[in-house]
């Protein structure tokens, strides 16, 4: 077996649980990977996280942030997400039970009996190019935001027109997501058990409330009047645009896998206080 580790990035706490981890698995003869940065603190030998493709467990040990970075690199492999106090929506394992819940899911996988649960993940698309796929939101917004940033939108919901004029951009999030950047922008919270997708504008001069819409549904963001704009991806630039142009977000072909138990919804929301 293979097992790739990705701490959050100068926490001590989480270097530390990493090394206890991989000292641990070594001793029941599985194979390691450690991410650079983490690497360095702990002075071994590290392994950019876009390899962990390879790896059949990936154990993100941080906050969702980490969790997010993980999953860029890992793909489809199930992760494992050991919560160090942050809000933790996708990371359900305590960093007490975190060494126990590990070798457990390492006993079930040389099993045959891993089991994962699926979440949807975002792309965006224009002429000649897509985007890497996303956990939380994607949005298409001018340069910068507030005064100045906004650009002329026209957003479609599979062809038919859902708004149209000027804001700061789009956000399409997933349920995931929709804890995250979206309820900042005052977006619905969606239960992981519902499967949708969320239109919301941000900060938008006369636009329409955000909107919940199927999960299989193609937001069209229609981008004029503006000299650049960008779609970003949890929280990452991942395209420059030039204006006018057409940008479509639908849910992308691999979504991503969440090994070991599940974390209590309602629970983690009393964190948000």
């Amino acid at each position: 077996m293979y097992v790739g580790i990705v701490a959050q990035r100068d926490n001590s706490r989480a270097a530390f649980l990493a090394a206890e981890l991989r000292r641990r698995l070594r001793e029941e003869d599985v194979s390691v990977a450690v991410d650079t940065t983490t690497a360095e603190t702990l002075d071994l030998d590290g392994s950019p996280v876009e390899s962990f493709d390879a790896c059949d467990l990936v154990i993100s040990i941080g906050g969702d942030g980490t969790f997010l970075y993980a999953a860029r690199g890992a793909d489809g492999t199930p992760i494992l997400g050991v919560n160090l106090g942050e809000v933790g929506f996708l990371n359900a394992v305590g960093p007490d039970e975190a060494v126990e819940t590990v070798l457990d899911e390492v006993a079930v996988f040389r099993a045959g009996e891993l089991t994962v649960r699926e979440a949807p993940r975002l792309s965006a698309s224009g002429d000649g190019w897509t985007t890497a796929a996303t956990t939380n939101e994607l949005v298409v917004q001018g340069p910068i935001r507030g005064p100045g940033g906004g650009v002329d939108i026209d957003v479609r919901v599979d062809g038919s027109q859902y708004s149209v004029g000027r804001a700061d951009g789009v956000l399409v999030a997933t349920p995931t997501g929709s804890t995250a950047y979206n309820l900042s922008e005052s977006g619905p919270l969606i239960h992981p058990d519902v499967d949708a997708l969320v239109v919301n504008e941000m900060c938008a001069r006369e636009g329409m409330p955000p909107l919940a819409v199927a999960p299989d549904s193609e937001i069209t963001v229609g981008v004029t009047d503006a000299d650049r704009a960008v779609v970003i991806g949890d929280g990452r630039v991942l395209r420059e645009l030039d204006p006018p142009t057409e940008v479509r977000i639908s849910r992308a072909d691999s979504p991503v896998r969440i090994a070991g138990p599940t974390s209590d919804f309602f629970e983690a929301l009393g964190k948000l206080d």
